[in-house]
């Protein structure tokens, strides 16, 4: 039997059952991508985040992330999650770097009470119109002022008022045909309450429905809010079922989110060592 050390965050929570949860589990070396998919399908939490000692100089841990169905190229809460668990093991240190496949390096850094996180900025400049755009307002049940495209995973539909955000009842069926194959990412946003701006997240394709609270999410929105607002820094209510709060601020080619994290479960994962021989 293996037995690996399992964490589980709460990513950008307020206080008790809040935020978003991720697993964060340490290896010595990578296991097969079956055997991590399968353990984040039995974690069954948005994502679960596999951290590996990086040899060279530029970075701790390399990090991967896995949803309950599939590998991500960029998670932003399970890095927060991840930088807390390190930070936490290792008082001396006062920034977590992390070397990740597609969203290059990473760091999560002490910032007084709370975690700042770098992320890479992946604006959604491609307007979305005509049948495209219908399909879009079809599955979410509502017509947005506007929507934007980043590449064909991310899309960003603008509402005017917070309300018409929380009102959202989308059809999950309706958003995994919006891009067939395709780990669409379907962000909702709006001018917020007693925040700058309100979103929610809808990610059927990842096995999840809607995400609590998501990094890469505001990666993407980030820049759409800095230009409207002519200010690089803002600050963001994530309104799912538990919600979340974060701090954004655009930095060149980069994202600044800055919040909080709590740990929950402190655990191991015990792996047969069948799984690993068959």
């Amino acid at each position: 039997m293996m037995r690996l050390p399992f964490t589980q965050v709460d990513a950008f929570a307020d206080g008790a059952f809040t935020g978003n949860p991720a697993a964060v589990m340490f290896l010595a070396e990578w296991l097969p991508d079956a055997v991590l998919q399968g353990i984040a399908a039995d974690n069954n939490l948005s994502e679960t985040a596999f951290l590996v000692p990086h040899d060279g100089p530029e970075a701790d841990f390399a990090l991967r992330w896995f949803t309950p169905k599939l590998e991500v190229a960029l998670c932003g809460h399970a890095t927060l999650a991840s930088g807390h668990v390190v930070l936490e093991a290792l008082p001396q240190l006062q920034v977590a770097r992390f070397l990740t496949r597609k969203a290059g390096l990473l760091m999560v850094a002490r910032d007084g009470s709370r975690l700042a996180m770098s992320l890479p900025a992946w604006p959604a400049a491609r307007p979305v119109t005509g049948a495209e755009e219908a399909a879009v307002a079809s599955a979410l049940g509502a017509l947005p002022h506007e929507i934007w495209a980043r590449g064909d995973d991310y899309l960003v539909a603008v509402f005017d008022s917070p309300d018409q955000v929380r009102d959202l009842a989308p059809d999950f069926g309706a958003v995994l045909a919006l891009a067939p194959g395709v780990d669409l990412m379907l962000i909702a946003t709006a001018p917020g309450e007693d925040t700058d701006v309100l979103s929610r997240v809808f990610v059927p394709a990842c096995g999840i429905g809607e995400d609590p609270v998501t990094g890469s999410a505001h990666a993407v929105i980030a820049p759409l809010w800095a230009g409207r607002f002519g200010r690089p820094q803002f600050s963001a209510f994530q309104a799912s079922a538990r919600g979340g709060r974060l701090d954004c601020r655009v930095a060149g080619d980069s994202v600044l989110l800055t919040g909080t994290a709590r740990t929950v479960i402190r655990g191991e994962y015990d792996l047969p060592d069948a799984v690993l021989s068959g």
